[in-house]
């Protein structure tokens, strides 16, 4: 087992034991507001005129002005629509000034804010709105028909289209702050202040419940261990809604005194040019988006001011992270590992993974936190050996909301992911369990097998993933043989299914995986160039081809949403 205040050497990180209002004993940071709100007031009243939030419009907003806007939101949605302590509330808005102000509002009065996707359909949504027990609902106009059938049940507040003026000014008429103050005594660490879900399906999607105390550890472990100061610029360019944006970016900057800047969209253009824009410093994002932000490295050679990389979500293969050291040099990258359950960090690389020995580690587990990992019957393994990893702190999720899976199995969280810790306490991922492989009894990570592929020439991107087969897959002196065939063409690139068959000594084969494989076609100068038409001669021709389209939109979407 490791517990992260044994690994981290620094002086100024220090965790201690804390009781919290129900009587539970934790170790985390002394001196921690109550809740996140609590440590933005602080901040602003040190900070008063400096900028906290940039929106997409380019609009600047102080600290007093965001405290201004938070207070007089907060009596609107007590006074006016009836909002109290406790109460679930979901939001279904875009990366803006509006999300920022309403969440800390609702902190504030002690509601639990349930965000929505805006990427789901209304169907999606409506999934989640059921399973959250929400009363209220707080929409961007561009969502208020997802919500008509609500009409007569929930209290709905649409916010209209903040493009001339802050979008909430609607409703900050009642400035009675009495009744908040009054909630606000009674408010306590141990309340829900996040219902967010998990990914997957939603029928199958776990509500998670996070407190404010987990919040609060999180958000310091992020100033403690990545040293981000008052100083620090972030960019949002992933949704807010999740728990990257919320917690490990928006959350850390108003606690500590930073600047974020918000894009509505994701953009890889877009967020590089803010980065030189803002004077941007700090930028935690996933692998995916890190890709893209790879593809316009040319027409950005340097960033200046941007001082750290911070990537969570899952591995960072090591060859696009020395593609970003290549780039830009003196960037800091940091790996983290960590899921919706942990409220963001769960292990952070302590130094420059980059020119580290154990570049393709998460790092080492945060304060307040230990780790163990264990064999299919439970039993803790040596170092070195894989199993899955389990994992208890001041920043892990009590329980899903009304579900039958527990969250915790004495005070382990099992991630469902399988790894294993080096002799110095590294944490490598290796799969999620899911995801393992099991070709006769051996166990094979998919991770391994995409991150060979990352490393072949003209490889961007990989996934591996297994299919039922009766028998063993393939036995000694069988064949692997694999057929392609070009199935879809967009204007400079090409899928192609790639069929895996096993062969035997007869010559007998039969199909074991399919995989569709695309191709973007260069020049010799590596521009992107025009590739010949197809032409479709049979019907299951045509169905491959709208198969294939509908495949190129949703990568073009996932694009979009920064996935």
């Amino acid at each position: 087992m490791y517990k992260g205040e044994d690994l981290w050497k620094k002086p100024e990180i220090q965790v201690v034991k804390k009781t919290l209002s129900n009587g539970k004993v934790i170790t985390t940071y002394p001196d921690l507001p109550k809740n996140i709100y609590s440590s933005f007031r602080a901040t602003a009243e040190r900070h008063m005129e400096k900028v906290a939030v940039v929106d997409d419009e380019g609009r600047q907003y102080s600290y007093k002005k965001m405290m201004e806007m938070t207070d007089d939101f907060s009596s609107w949605l007590i006074h006016e629509f009836g909002v109290t302590r406790r109460k679930h509330v979901a939001l279904m808005l875009y990366n803006s000034i509006e999300f920022c102000t309403t969440f800390l509002s609702l902190n504030r009065i002690g509601a639990v804010v349930v965000p929505l996707p805006t990427k789901f359909k209304m169907e999606e949504v409506h999934a989640l709105v059921e399973k959250s027990d929400v009363e209220f609902i707080i929409c961007d106009e561009k969502f208020e028909d997802y919500f008509e059938k609500y009409q007569q049940n929930l209290n709905i507040c649409v916010v209209p289209d903040g493009k001339e003026k802050y979008g909430l000014e609607t409703f900050t008429s009642t400035k009675d702050l009495s009744a908040i103050e009054e909630i606000e005594e009674k408010a306590t660490d141990v309340d829900l202040a996040l219902m967010l879900f998990t990914s997957g399906t939603t029928s199958m999607s776990k509500g998670v419940t996070i407190r404010n105390y987990n919040i609060m550890h999180a958000v310091e472990s992020y100033h403690k261990v990545l040293g981000i100061t008052e100083e620090d610029k972030a960019i949002i360019p992933v949704p807010i809604y999740l728990v990257t944006g919320l917690v490990a970016v928006f959350g850390l900057m108003i606690h500590i005194g930073g600047t974020v800047c918000l894009n509505r969209f994701f953009d890889a253009k877009r967020v590089l040019e803010d980065i030189n824009k803002y004077g941007i410093t700090f930028f935690h994002a996933s692998p995916t988006v890190f890709t893209l932000i790879l593809k316009e490295r040319k027409h950005y050679p340097e960033l200046p001011m941007l001082r750290m990389f911070a990537c969570g979500s899952c591995n960072m293969p090591p060859e696009k992270i020395k593609m970003l050291h290549e780039w830009l040099p003196k960037s800091e990258f940091r790996t983290i590992y960590g899921l919706t359950e942990t409220t963001s960090p769960g292990t952070v690389f302590p130094t420059d993974a980059s020119s580290s020995p154990y570049i393709g580690s998460s790092g080492i587990p945060i304060p307040g936190s230990a780790y163990k990992i264990v064999d299919e019957e439970g039993n803790e393994v040596k170092d070195g050996e894989q199993g899955e990893i389990l994992v208890k702190g001041s920043n892990i999720t009590e329980n899903y909301y009304k579900s039958k899976r527990v969250a915790l199995e004495d005070e382990w969280l099992h991630t469902g992911d399988i790894g294993w810790f080096n002799t110095e306490g590294y944490l490598y991922i290796a799969d999620r369990k899911k995801d393992m492989i099991n070709r006769g009894g051996e166990k094979i990570c998919s991770y391994d097998v995409e991150n060979k592929l990352l490393e072949m020439n003209g490889v961007e991107d990989a996934a591996v993933v297994g299919i039922p087969d009766e028998l063993y897959a393939a036995y000694q002196n069988d064949m692997i043989v694999l057929k392609g065939k070009l199935t879809y063409i967009g204007k400079t690139s090409m899928e192609v299914r790639v069929d895996t068959f096993i062969e035997n000594s007869k010559g007998m084969r039969r199909c074991i995986n399919r995989a569709y494989v695309v191709m973007v076609a260069i020049d010799h100068n590596g521009k992107p160039m025009e590739v010949p038409r197809l032409k479709l001669e049979t019907e299951n021709e045509r169905i491959e081809w709208n198969g294939g389209k509908k495949r190129y939109q949703l990568r073009k979407s996932r694009r979009k949403e920064g996935y």
